[in-house]
């Protein structure tokens, strides 16, 4: 089945939803260009602030970007993309903005990566300049292997007449003309993107970017494999700012509470491009583990939506109370499954339903979310956009395909195949990865590597990860699913333990499941499953249940699968498995 967002019929505003993209905003040439309008429209409202006490209004932020810009242009003269390590901060949106303001190819680069995947990462996109700051390399304990440009030393060097010229050009010169100084805001002649292997995209000389050209790298988290850079471009991430508009997320006069991490398409574009594109304010905080002190910012700065994972927001309401959240009009999750209990606490704690949402790196980041409003489906009649247990509808201008599995037709309503995806988000593709981008980008069609459902209104179910799927006895079992009923049996939280799978002689696989919570009982849990109507096949045996200290996560707070699968396979070996 393929649901296409552009069908449906127009809604009336503040209601329902209009499901066909509209046109960019005329301004919108690049992130650049919605940004610097923004800032003349309303350069005395607040723009951004942070946890360390630093907060700036739109004019003021213009300014120290211009002038970090102007700082460091020479210096970057001959590179297309320049790094970026810094958390989520008042100093990590100066320092995207700077870069993108001259044109550059922003790489926000993983500081929870080990050395040699950061090394990895900063070889891939030839980096040579790096913008971070010193209290970052000593905590991270990161050794770039490029020129290093230390925010502290900026500040420190910038003189009187630069930031006089900042000021002059931020403030007096006029947008269209302010270009022609920086760099980064008119056409011109076109230079190819560095590659190692053929073209794959371009960008514009002197610093002059378009809609097509590349706007930003980011690399996968690396949860089951090794992590590649994808390629977005500014109308990647344009239009899907548009479209989140668009289906009533990020109102005018909102407040975001920000606390995803810039390297993770989720943060970058909900938390950094999105607020800045259109006017309104976020709140940073630089620790996305820290409860106490998120629940602190969102009740003093009275923030109206926080955009988070649902492990995260799951902490947050255990170590918060529900006044520290009583501004919120929304909560938007995405970055992993929304699990039945995780639900259950959210409401409980906060008396409103989170909105989930679904999408990845390649598609910047969002393909579909429930909504705060309602929405007309294809018959003309309306349904309230939020319907838990699914992520929503497509944002207006993408299409979602079911594929069967087996046969690669398109499966029908309500049955789960791989997610394919189409629309303007879409990555531009793999850097340096050619072949690897042919094989999942076919016809302008993105094949996700999910698997999930469509139902009758249009709403998507993600049901598992293709890697998240076993063969067993020749049936497709979903480790997501078998998660919720040991979940539910055990009445555990998400976080506590996993499941995963091991290579088996008689099965073809085998389910192992790994759990941090003392409080699981394996043998309890066992008889309560095979008590219910469930497959014989997604019951573990008690034996393959292996007992861990802590579940291995990535920075961004997902589970990090590959570790989870390399312990899985070392604990193989005693039950008679052949470990691989």
């Amino acid at each position: 089945m393929i649901i296409d967002s552009s069908f449906m019929p127009p809604a009336p505003a503040q209601t329902t939803i209009a499901r066909q993209l509209p046109p960019l905003p005329a301004h919108w040439r690049s992130l650049a260009h919605a940004f610097v309008h923004q800032a003349r429209e309303r350069p005395h409202a607040l723009a951004v602030a942070d946890s360390l006490g630093m907060h700036m209004t739109y004019g003021q932020l213009l300014v120290a970007a211009v002038g970090l810009a102007n700082h460091i242009a020479a210096r970057l003269s001959s590179c297309s993309s320049v790094g970026v390590l810094l958390p989520p901060s008042t100093a990590g949106v100066i320092a995207n903005l700077a870069v993108t303001l001259l044109g550059k190819v922003t790489v926000n680069l993983n500081y929870t990566f080990a050395q040699r995947q950061f090394d990895a990462c900063t070889r891939e996109c030839e980096l040579k300049n790096i913008i971070t700051s010193k209290k970052i390399l000593k905590r991270t304990g990161l050794e770039p292997a490029a020129e290093i440009i230390c925010l502290e030393d900026v500040i420190t060097d910038v003189r009187l007449i630069e930031k006089i010229s900042a000021w002059f050009e931020a403030e007096l010169v006029p947008e269209r003309l302010l270009g022609y100084l920086l760099g980064g805001l008119e056409p011109g002649r076109r230079i190819h993107f560095p590659r190692k292997s053929g073209t794959l995209v371009s960008n514009s000389a002197n610093g002059a970017s378009r809609l097509d050209d590349p706007a930003t790298i980011i690399f996968s988290a690396g949860s089951t494999a090794e992590p590649k850079g994808v390629v977005l471009s500014h109308l990647n991430l344009l239009s899907n700012i548009h479209g989140i508009r668009s289906l009533g997320h990020v109102q005018p006069g909102e407040i975001i509470l920000g606390v995803i991490p810039f390297f993770h398409s989720f943060g970058l574009t909900m938390t950094l491009w999105a607020p800045l594109c259109l006017g309104e304010t976020v709140v940073y905080h630089f620790d996305p583990l820290d409860g106490r002190r998120i629940g602190d910012l969102c009740e003093h700065f009275r923030a109206t939506t926080l955009i988070c994972t649902p492990t995260m927001m799951s902490s947050y309401v255990r170590r918060c109370s529900p006044e520290s959240f009583s501004s919120l009009r929304a909560c938007v999750l995405g970055g992993e499954k929304l699990q039945q209990q995780q639900l259950h606490d959210i409401e409980q704690k906060l008396g409103k339903t989170p909105m989930e949402g679904y999408g990845l790196a390649e598609t910047s980041p969002v393909v579909s979310c429930n909504v705060p409003v309602k929405v007309i489906l294809a018959d003309g009649t309306t349904t309230d956009g939020t319907r838990p247990g699914t992520v929503g509808i497509p944002l207006p201008g993408t299409q979602v395909r079911i594929c069967d599995l087996e046969t690669g037709a398109e499966a029908p309503v309500l049955k789960a195949g791989m997610i394919l995806v189409k629309g303007p988000q879409v990555m531009l593709g793999y850097l340096n990865k050619p072949e690897v981008t042919a094989r999942v980008l076919k016809d302008g069609w993105f094949t996700t590597g999910d698997i999930g459902f469509l139902d009758n209104d249009g709403f998507l179910t993600i049901t598992g990860r293709m890697s998240q799927f076993s063969k067993i006895a020749g049936e497709m079992v979903p480790h997501l699913a078998v998660e919720e009923c040991i979940l539910s049996a055990a009445g555990a939280a998400a976080q506590d333990l996993c499941v995963t799978s091991v290579p088996d002689k008689s099965r073809g696989e085998r389910l192992l499941v790994l759990y941090a919570s003392p409080s699981i009982k394996p043998a309890e849990v066992v008889a309560k499953l095979r008590a219910s109507d469930i497959s014989r096949l997604w019951i573990p045996d008690p034996a393959d249940f292996i007992q861990t200290a802590a579940l291995p996560v990535l920075g961004n707070g997902k589970l990090d699968l590959r570790k989870i699968q390399q312990i899985a396979l070392q604990s193989a070996s005693p039950l008679g498995i052949a470990a691989t």
